[in-house]
């Protein structure tokens, strides 16, 4: 499978849309894209921010910046993306998460 990709040419202030193909040797696997899920978690009315920073860091790795930023777009959005990876990764993280009390679901 050869891959294409758009190149915008600037010539005078005319656009112009050319294909450039790249070697052989950058293919995808088509499993790449499959394998990587998403783990959602969503907002609640009883835990705490700093129980929601403290389990972040705990079981995703989060550093405490990071955490703190998840929690504060799941206060605000309803919901973040915590962490992705494959089903089996994020099974184990999503588990211990609502074992804690919080909601969260893999996307």
């Amino acid at each position: 499978m050869l891959i294409q990709a758009k190149v915008l040419n600037l010539v005078n202030t005319n656009f112009q849309l050319s294909t450039v193909k790249l070697p052989e040797e950058i293919k995808l696997e088509q499993n790449v894209i499959t394998d990587k899920l998403s783990l959602i978690l969503y907002n609640d009315d009883f835990n705490t921010f700093d129980h929601v920073i403290h389990c972040l860091i705990q079981y995703c790795h989060h550093s405490q910046i990071q955490a703190e930023q998840c929690t504060l777009i799941v206060h605000y959005n309803g919901k973040c993306d915590v962490k992705s990876g494959t089903l089996e990764q994020l099974k184990t993280i999503k588990n211990q998460l609502t074992d804690e009390g919080l909601t969260a679901e893999i996307a």
